[in-house]
């Protein structure tokens, strides 16, 4: 996810800075497309907190969804199994929320990421 992205970058981003302000080595420098990506992802998390990134990804997986859906879901955060649905097709085709069960535990699923948001 974009959250996880963006911690894993600014972390390097902190090692190259200390290391830079160490020595004069222009190799310690920063690039232009490592700033770029990171300010890409930092302005596209949905999430900013460690740890509600880590809930997020521990309440995802407990769906059973595969990586692309678990991605997607925790970057774009549809409000309704509908626009979820829209989003990932493969919720539905893949038979693991078919009919209006799924629907259901499609839109818990959804209420559990709006919680992480909302105490984030």
């Amino acid at each position: 996810m974009n959250c996880e992205v963006a911690i894993i970058l600014e972390h390097k981003y902190e090692q190259i800075q200390q290391h830079a302000s160490s020595e004069s080595d222009p190799s310690s420098q920063v690039s232009q497309v490592f700033e770029k990506s990171l300010q890409y992802v930092k302005r596209f998390s949905r999430y900013k907190n460690p740890d509600a990134v880590r809930q997020v990804r521990e309440t995802l997986s407990r769906y059973g969804l595969a990586e692309f859906e678990l991605c997607t879901l925790g970057n774009l955060c549809p409000d309704t199994s509908g626009e979820a649905t829209a989003l990932v097709p493969s919720l539905k085709s893949g038979g693991r929320f078919v009919g209006d069960p799924g629907d259901e535990k499609i839109e818990k699923m959804l209420n559990d990421l709006s919680l992480i948001k909302k105490f984030e």
